[in-house]
């Protein structure tokens, strides 16, 4: 069974002894080399485009076979081994002390180093060098984004950090997803699916008018691009409790694009899509189609706009008849919508009558 797949299955506490191991072996490797008077090398998976592919299988991005060495004895890699061993060495501390740090905080913990980080990108690259290598997440290596988590809100209860969390009753901005998710349980829920949308502003309008009731529900606010813990959270929810997810965002090539990472992963992440991806998600909107059905109001597409739509018709994950032909006919539309858009028709007209008619059209039973 490849690792990715054993560890899938692993108890948390097996998942970060796991995870520690993959550490401690790393550095071993490189004192053994030290100790047999041989240079130290690395072997590190090819994040080039050129080793990644859309596997149409799985539905997403993945990393193909190619790797790269990096040598000690090639002066020109020295530094970013360097860094990417005391990178490692710091992650093994903080998964033995269950503890965790932002990237940020790496970033200027470098500074101790001598081998220290230029850039926050710099800092980045090097992290998700050694999340590939290990096949460990950045979180399972202790390491955190800065941005808030997404909100969810309807009826499940959580186990996070010892704490039972209910989304229901954790006040109108309802439970923010853990940057940890993976170690929060889910312990009980009574909804039918899940409805991610792109802007607090439309969650709020779907907590303020009841639709985690109307349609039995989870409401996730996305915040823009859903964060890694947001994707990994709607992939748990989908695949361990069988919710359908929804997922309902600006009527633009952003929007489609925010969509379609929760859906199909993106090429970036490729060697994490497996635990991020989820693959049955379906977007319900908003589309071309919806600006033409609804005559909602809109702005016309910019040059960089076409752009991105014409990028997106090329991309393998938009060539199916639905994404062709909502891309072309926003083309031809020459516009674009908000999913505030709907208010034209009343505040609560996107719960009354927009969600109700899409879920309808997507076989949905409400």
């Amino acid at each position: 069974m490849p690792d990715k797949e054993l560890k899938k299955h692993m108890p948390k506490a097996e998942r970060k002894e796991y995870t520690y191991n993959k550490l401690k072996v790393l550095g071993q490797d490189i004192i053994d080399d030290v100790i047999k008077n041989k240079i130290p090398t690395l072997s590190v998976p090819s994040r080039g485009t050129g080793n990644i592919h859309y596997d149409a299988d799985k539905r997403y991005y993945v990393l193909g076979d190619r790797h790269s060495r990096r040598s000690m004895g090639n002066v020109k890699q020295i530094r970013k081994l360097g860094q990417m061993v005391c990178t490692a060495n710091f992650c093994k501390d903080l998964v033995q002390r269950e503890k965790t740090a932002t990237i940020r905080e790496m970033y200027y913990i470098s500074e101790g180093w001598g081998v220290e980080f230029n850039t926050q990108q710099e800092s980045n690259t090097v992290g998700e060098d050694l999340e590939v290598m290990l096949g460990a997440t950045r979180e399972e290596l202790g390491l955190m984004p800065e941005e808030d988590g997404a909100s969810v809100y309807g009826n499940i209860t959580l186990m996070d950090d010892d704490v039972e969390i209910n989304a229901l009753r954790a006040g109108k901005s309802g439970y923010t997803i853990s940057p940890t998710i993976d170690d929060v349980d889910f312990i009980d829920y009574d909804v039918d699916r899940v409805i991610a949308v792109e802007t607090m502003g439309m969650f709020h309008r779907m907590v303020q008018e009841n639709a985690y009731d109307k349609f039995n529900t989870l409401i996730v606010g996305l915040k823009g691009q859903a964060a890694r813990a947001t994707r990994r959270f709607l992939k748990r929810v989908n695949e361990e409790l069988g919710l359908p997810v929804y997922i309902c965002n600006d009527g633009d090539p952003w929007g489609f694009h925010i969509g379609q990472v929760i859906i199909s992963g993106s090429a970036k992440l490729a060697h994490v899509n497996h635990e991020l991806a989820t693959p049955d998600a379906q977007f319900m909107g908003v589309t071309a189609s919806d600006i033409i059905k609804y005559d909602l109001p809109t702005d016309p597409l910019k040059d960089v706009d076409v752009m991105r739509l014409k990028e997106l018709s090329q991309d393998p994950r938009y060539k199916t008849d639905f994404w062709q032909n909502e891309i072309k006919k926003m083309l031809k539309l020459g516009k674009k919508a908000e999913q505030q858009s709907f208010s034209k028709y009343g505040l609560e007209y996107v719960i009354d009558e927009y969600f109700p008619t899409k879920l309808r059209e997507m076989g949905a039973e409400i």
